[in-house]
């Protein structure tokens, strides 16, 4: 086992207000390939693998990833938009991919009776929604990272970097035997906090062996043997897409909202939120937000789906929240083993995936 290092670049934290309880990249489920036999490869260090991840560039491939969240949470409410504050909390999810390189790449999230692309070639990208046939055209700034690109759907290798932004001196690092993942060899490297404030046990991340790709991210709670969140490839193959696969063009009919980001390219590269505030760092990072974004259930501009349909979540969750008091104030918690929420009556509201102590103590920090 070994210490983790620094990495030389660091993942970019997406805040969409639906996907906060998502705090630190928590990701995983059941769907995914099983791991086979023990494949053959050559020994790596969790020190080369770390810096393959972090600094790779995947080639062009195709493929299909599953995403299976399992936070624990109450029955919710069923939405039937991939988008919703439902969807991205509880079952499982199906993405096709078609990536050429960072600057273009297709995401397309098939339902039952309706799917959801996000298509970026260069600078323009676009977001369709076909149940409602609305499209977005998003203009980006020049050079914008892949993850500029607004409600684009979670692959592995998105989930990975993101993961990776926890590394440093609070986390132990090492490689398990190797695994089949969608067909494909893979070291298995596995990261833990130290901390145990931290309601994470491990993140395992399935390295394919010849490429250096991300193919699957598993998130364990503290003690657990399964895990809460996946996402990963169930079929890949390392192609360039077919140019019809990259291209779009909006629908008859459809309506189309223009949206140009290159104005605020620091917006489109961080996904920022002016009223969200970090607080910690690393796998006890708590994110303070006001209350207000949890309790009306916004929706974002282009997001498709009724703010309604968030709000009824919400109150599904809020519901089960135990009402809880200390040197902080008082306010309502709900914990779940992979996440906890602190919603306090001074309007606050602080999520991590920690124990709730280290949410008493963020609140106990705030101004009254």
């Amino acid at each position: 086992m070994i210490q983790a290092p620094k990495l030389s670049r660091r993942a970019r934290w997406a805040i969409p207000a639906g996907a906060l309880v998502i705090t630190g990249g928590v990701l995983a489920g059941s769907l995914i390939t099983a791991a086979q036999a023990a494949p053959g490869l050559p020994a790596r260090t969790a020190a080369q693998l770390l810096a393959e991840v972090a600094d790779s560039t995947p080639p062009p491939l195709t493929g299909t990833v599953v995403e299976t969240a399992s936070f624990g949470l109450p029955s919710l409410p069923a939405t039937g938009n991939p988008t919703s504050l439902s969807s991205l909390l509880t079952g499982s999810h199906t993405i096709r991919v078609w990536y050429a390189s960072p600057g273009h790449f297709r995401l397309a999230v098939p339902q039952s009776l309706s799917e959801s692309d996000v298509i970026r070639d260069g600078r323009t990208a676009w977001l369709w929604q076909s149940t409602l046939n609305k499209v977005t055209k998003f203009t980006l700034p020049a050079h914008a990272a892949a993850s500029a690109v607004p409600k684009q759907p979670l692959t592995p290798q998105q989930a990975a970097q993101q993961v990776l932004a926890a590394v440093g001196p609070t986390t132990t690092v090492r490689v398990n035997s190797n695994v089949t993942v969608a067909g494909q060899a893979a070291y298995a490297l596995v990261l833990a906090p130290k901390d145990a404030r931290s309601l994470i046990g491990q993140v395992q991340i399935d390295v394919d062996g010849h490429n250096g790709v991300p193919l699957r991210l598993q998130v364990f709670a503290r003690g657990a043997s399964s895990p809460a969140f996946q996402v990963g490839y169930t079929d890949i193959a390392f192609v360039k897409p077919a140019a019809a696969d990259l291209s779009f063009t909006p629908p008859p009919g459809a309506t189309v909202t223009q949206v140009n980001l290159s104005d605020h390219p620091a917006a489109a590269k961080h996904h920022a939120r002016p009223d969200v505030t970090t607080i910690g760092s690393g796998w006890v990072t708590v994110l303070e937000l006001p209350s207000s974004d949890l309790t009306s259930g916004p929706s974002a501009p282009g997001s498709g789906h009724s703010p309604g349909d968030d709000a009824a979540v919400l109150r599904t969750l809020l519901a089960a929240a135990t009402p809880v008091h200390g040197a902080w104030g008082s306010g309502r918690l709900l914990r779940t083993s992979l996440v906890s929420v602190l919603i306090t009556d001074q309007g606050h509201a602080f999520v991590g995936a920690v124990q709730p102590s280290v949410l008493y103590d963020a609140a106990a920090a705030q101004p009254h």
